[in-house]
């Protein structure tokens, strides 16, 4: 999605200017038995004109679906039947025509911060043709009425010290009890 390695970003230049590119899903590590990494999925439209759906050309939808899934095991993720309906309705929202959507019971389609967002290929090519999601989407916005940094800092501050007084007590008491057995012997 980034790698300009063996001619790819060349292949990805030429893809997103003839504007085959119709959406990027980046899905999270540990989904596949074979490896850890995250995979993207890559959807492609000849025609982003046509087939029914609204006119796309000039437009990729980027969704980054990393944050999605749940651990099955220790070394495996598996997304939800909800996770995926999630993916898969963001996509068609984009896609569709609005007389479509209303037929399917579907809202209209917004970008939503973190998740997805629908970028004109010339913000894409400001980013060197660069496919990842994650560059794209943006970050969930904090909560309203959150803590400022500097405030949350000192508490996690103040947290970590009384565990590591915590920790230097535990040793002492290990300490104790160790000795008191190997006097014993």
């Amino acid at each position: 999605m980034s790698s300009q390695q063996s001619g790819e970003g060349e292949i990805r230049k030429r893809m997103i200017e003839e504007d085959v590119v119709d959406c990027m899903v980046a899905l999270p590590g540990q989904l596949f038995f074979s490896t850890q990494i995250p995979a993207c999925l890559w959807i492609l439209a000849r025609n982003k004109s046509a087939n029914g759906h609204r006119d796309r050309r000039g437009e990729i939808l980027f969704i980054d679906a990393r944050q999605l899934g749940h651990m099955i095991d220790r070394v495996r993720r598996e997304l939800s039947a909800e996770d995926i309906a999630k993916i898969a309705n963001a996509y068609h929202r984009w896609r569709d025509k609005p007389e479509t959507l209303k037929k399917k019971g579907l809202e209209p389609y917004a970008d939503e911060a973190g998740f997805c967002k629908a970028v004109k290929i010339d913000v894409v090519r400001e980013h060197d043709y660069i496919l990842a999601p994650g560059r794209y989407v943006g970050v969930v916005p904090e909560e309203d009425g959150s803590e400022p940094f500097n405030e949350r800092f000192e508490k996690l501050h103040r947290t970590l010290l009384g565990h590591f007084a915590d920790g230097a007590k535990l040793e002492k008491r290990i300490r104790a009890a160790l000795a008191g057995i190997s006097k014993n012997d």
